[in-house]
């Protein structure tokens, strides 16, 4: 469900037997930075499309400084390293970008060994990562 700009918005999947997926994101806005707190895991399937999807669904509607908070993702594998990678060269393109706010632990990890802190910035600390669109 989305709630108007000036909220949070909740976009809680559903399987198609009805089932809750492993995958929750809600956004909100920190300024002129839309902020996707991601919860769950990101892999393969419905997961990683979800992700795909609100990341595009927010840079065709004219957002494009988004962070990303992996924070309370538990695992993330190659289709979803994928999508923030699609995605981080899409708003690019356009004269936008994409961050990540990751702290230690199994999903920095995955990003660190697969370089993408190297390619999408990336931050321990939140207010720095909104700092960093100034």
């Amino acid at each position: 469900m989305r709630v108007s700009s000036g909220g949070a918005e909740s976009c809680k999947g559903r399987a198609a037997q009805g089932a809750a997926v492993s995958l929750n994101i809600s956004i909100r806005e920190a300024g002129s930075v839309r902020v996707l707190d991601v919860n769950g895991r990101i892999t393969i399937g419905e997961p990683s499309d979800r992700l795909h999807q609100e990341l595009r669904y927010l840079a065709e509607h004219g957002w494009n400084k988004i962070l990303v908070n992996l924070n309370d993702v538990l695992q993330i594998d190659s289709s979803g390293i994928s999508s923030l990678v699609r995605n981080s060269m899409t708003l690019a393109r356009t004269g936008g970008s994409l961050r990540l706010l990751c702290g230690p632990g199994r999903v920095r990890d995955a990003l660190t060994v697969t370089r993408l802190i190297e390619a999408i910035p990336t931050f321990d600390n939140e207010a720095t990562a909104l700092a960093s669109f100034e």
